[in-house]
């Protein structure tokens, strides 16, 4: 299937964010694993059931492997049902980033 030009250019921003999305939540996991271990971090999920995502766990990487997945779909879709997806998935790489983001942040405080 042809894109456009600046579906391409979407796929390729997508591409270089999610590459950065996944070293963070890589180093953020093995935080949230050194935590655990330690009898901290006693949570059920990482995201509310509300959050748009379909996946429930308490490490980022199977958020990133969702948010990729969603990615891979869009891929396959023409430009404007790919226009249409697009929201969603870039709601959930927001709200992954902030969301590791505050949680490195709560860490430097203390």
């Amino acid at each position: 299937m042809q894109q456009s030009q600046e579906m391409q250019a979407v796929h390729q921003q997508l591409q270089e964010t999610l590459q950065t999305l996944h070293r963070k939540a890589v180093d953020a996991d093995q935080i949230l694993d050194s935590l655990q271990r330690d009898q901290k971090g006693k949570f059920a999920a990482v995201f509310a059931d509300d959050s748009g995502f379909t996946t429930s766990a308490k490490r980022f990487g199977p958020y990133v492997q969702e948010i990729a997945n969603d990615w891979q779909s869009l891929k396959e879709l023409d430009d404007d049902d790919a226009k249409q997806a697009l929201a969603p998935l870039v709601k959930k790489i927001e709200l992954a980033l902030v969301t590791i983001a505050q949680f490195q942040q709560s860490l430097s405080k203390k």
